[in-house]
Parts: structure tokens; C-alpha cells; sequence
């Protein structure tokens, strides 16, 4: 796995959670405290959106604590997706929030006695909010390149769109001390859509990994160019990509000369997996299929003999050229809906005379003409 090690990320998520958890549990305290002493019913929406923000904290600190632990038999894949089961949590959650604190503030905007008016003591809530929170999203985002984790970048961010929401509070407040008393309420509808957004955007994007939905059009560009600098690999004719959590998984099959040896066709398929992990970082997971040719324009090879019945009907094919008694080593490819057919001869079948070697070739080619499921056959002699 290309950067930290596991270890060290779980190590770092665990730290941000709880220093965030700490200090959204402080701040929607001192919001909604000075909310509702000092009568801003936007402070008191920001305070809950605190609130919400330290259930993320929790969510985070517990998915990264389980996302964190090895493949085992029940969970071959790893256990990623208690990252994305969390999220689909917290999204749940934001959007209740969000269609309580709108409905609230609506319902105040349409009877005008009971708007509050903040008092100037609750601007001091607002801008302490606003820098503490400020500070809070570049310290976890820090965090977040340093390990590479998606999951505490988009933490990072819901700290930042805190930072955001108080901006509006701090803008309606000081609106309503200059006689627009609306101000107040309208801003906790402005916080309400914000609150909404992110939970729509936290919830859409865990349904879809969960409905195993493929990895973004630029993260394939980069797996293709990726495969496409192995060595070996002629092209791309399938790939399939889903997510788990931070993580991603692999399953691609790649071209490659049909008459390679099996050994290296293995060999290709480690470098693919090998290069896949270690330069795209949430890829832990990769499956290779070697394929000698494009499964999708090609004739299904599985309609054609196998091995033993293969070499069966060679078998009675070849009886009328002696010389096919003396074959070593028959190899098989399996291409364009027929088999190609190599065999290996010792020198002395063919005396070292090239024009004899010519003549068992095609006495051997010639008797295949009875059978279409052979179509051309290679002698070597060594």
C-alpha cells in the first residue's frame, strides 16, 4: 500500500476524531448556550450544526477504527464499507436536522411576534466559532494528505462548512441589530439548505458506492494509463472497479500476445496488480484476467475440445505421418474460435534437412484439413 502504513492511518484518524469530537462538543455548547441567552435563533441552528458535526466525529473515529482491521473470511474485502455505512448514517441524520431547524425558522418568519432579537454579546459566540473552526479544518486536512485518507478530507470539509454557516449567522445577526429582525431567521434557513446539502451529498455518494457504483471517469484514465505502461500489456478490454469505503477494488482483463508462456502471462498479471497499488492510492485490491485475445469480438472458446480430446483427435488425424509418433511436446492456443497447434520434434526426425522438415509439416497440416476445429499447425525440431 503506497503511503503510511495502516497502522499510522488509523492512528490519525482516531486522533482528529476526537480532538474534532472535542471541540464541536464545546462549540455547540457555547452556540446554542449564547443562543439562547443572548436570542439568536441562528446561533442556536449553528450550535445543533456543531452538534451534527460531532456526530460525524464519532462516526469517523468508530468507521476508521473497523475500516482499519484486515480482510478475514466473513469480510474478504475488507471491512472499507463501515466507512461508507457511517456516512449514510450521518447524511440521515444532517437532513432530519436540516427539516427541523427549516421548519422551525419558517414557521417564525410567517409570524412576526416571535422572531428573536439577538443581542450584540452573541457576535463574540459567532467569531470565536468561526476561527475555531477555521483552525479545526486545516489541522484535520493536514491529516488527510498525510495519510491520503478521503474520509478525514470530507471531515475536514464539514468542520469548514461550519466555519461557513457561522459566517451567515455572524451576517444575520448583525442584520438584525441594524433593524432587520428577519435577518436572524433567514439565516437559519440559509444554514438549514446548507445542512441539507451535505447531508444529500454524504448520503448520494454512500448509496452509490454501496450499489456498487464504479470508481469517477478520471480515477480509470489513470488505471488505464497505469496498465498501459506494464510491459506486455497490448490493451484493455474490460474493467470493472468498485469502492469500499477508501478503498477500491480491480477486476480488469488485459490483452497480451497469444503465444506467451504461462509463466509470463503470471508474471504481467503481478506487475498490473503490483503497479495498480502502489501508484493509485485507495486501489488494495486487484483481480487480473489474461486474455491471448478480445473475449468481446472473438468466437468463445469454450466450445472447443479440450486437452485430452484435443490431442485424442490428433491423435487419429496424424496416423498416416509416421513421423508424429517421435512428437516430444504439443502446446495448444486456443484462438479466433480454433486451435492453433505447436509441436516439438528431436532433430533427428527431420536429419538436419530443412526441406525434409518442410515435408512433415505439411503432411501434418494437410491431414488437420479433416477436422475445422484445427486450424494451423508449428514444427519445431530441436
Amino acid at each position: 500500500m503506497f503511503g503510511e502504513p495502516q497502522g499510522q492511518r488509523a492512528e490519525a484518524i482516531a486522533k482528529t476524531a476526537v480532538v474534532g469530537g472535542l471541540v464541536n462538543l464545546g462549540l455547540s455548547v457555547i452556540k446554542v448556550g449564547a443562543g439562547v441567552l443572548w436570542h439568536s435563533q441562528a446561533l442556536v441552528a449553528d450550535g445543533i450544526h456543531s452538534l451534527s458535526d460531532l456526530l460525524s466525529d464519532v462516526l469517523v473515529w468508530y468507521a476508521g477504527r473497523h475500516a482499519a482491521r484486515a480482510p478475514d473470511q466473513e469480510h474478504p474485502y475488507g471491512h472499507g464499507r463501515y466507512e461508507t455505512l457511517a456516512t449514510l448514517v450521518l447524511g440521515v441524520f444532517l437532513l432530519m436536522v436540516a427539516v427541523g431547524i427549516g421548519w422551525d425558522a419558517g414557521n417564525r418568519l410567517f409570524a412576526p411576534a416571535e422572531l428573536l432579537r439577538p443581542q450584540p454579546l452573541a457576535l463574540a459566540a459567532v467569531l470565536v466559532s468561526i476561527l475555531v473552526k477555521e483552525w479545526l479544518y486545516w489541522w484535520t486536512l493536514g491529516y488527510a494528505r498525510r495519510v491520503r485518507s478521503d474520509m478525514l478530507r470530507a471531515n475536514a470539509w464539514h468542520h469548514r462548512s461550519d466555519a461557513v454557516s457561522s459566517v451567515v449567522v455572524l451576517v444575520g445577526i448583525v442584520g438584525t441589530l441594524m433593524g432587520l429582525p428577519y435577518l436572524d431567521a433567514i439565516a437559519a434557513v440559509v444554514i438549514a439548505v446548507m445542512i441539507a446539502h451535505i447531508a444529500w451529498e454524504l448520503g448520494h455518494r454512500s448509496i452509490r458506492e454501496l450499489v456498487d457504483t464504479g470508481l469517477e471517469a478520471e480515477r480509470l484514465a489513470a488505471i488505464e494509463k497505469t496498465i498501459g505502461s506494464v510491459g506486455g500489456v497490448r490493451n484493455i478490454h474490460m474493467l470493472r472497479t468498485r469502492r469500499h469505503g477508501w478503498q477500491a477494488s480491480v477486476d480488469v482483463h488485459i490483452l497480451v500476445d497469444p503465444r506467451l508462456s504461462v509463466s509470463e502471462g503470471h508474471l504481467i498479471a503481478l506487475l498490473v496488480e503490483d503497479r495498480l497499488k502502489s501508484q493509485i492510492d485507495e486501489i488494495t485490491d486487484v483481480t487480473v484476467h489474461i486474455d491471448p485475445e478480445d473475449d468481446a469480438t472473438e468466437p468463445l472458446s469454450v466450445v472447443l475440445p479440450t486437452r485430452a480430446e484435443a490431442l485424442t483427435r490428433l491423435e487419429r488425424l496424424w496416423e498416416g505421418v509416421p513421423e508424429a509418433t517421435n512428437c516430444r511436446r504439443t502446446i495448444l492456443h486456443y484462438l479466433n474460435g480454433r486451435i492453433d497447434v505447436e509441436v516439438y520434434f528431436p532433430l533427428a526426425v527431420c536429419a538436419g534437412e530443412c526441406s525434409r522438415a518442410e515435408a512433415i509439416r505439411d503432411r501434418l497440416q494437410s491431414a488437420l484439413a479433416a477436422d475445422p476445429v484445427f486450424n494451423q499447425v508449428f514444427v519445431y525440431f530441436g
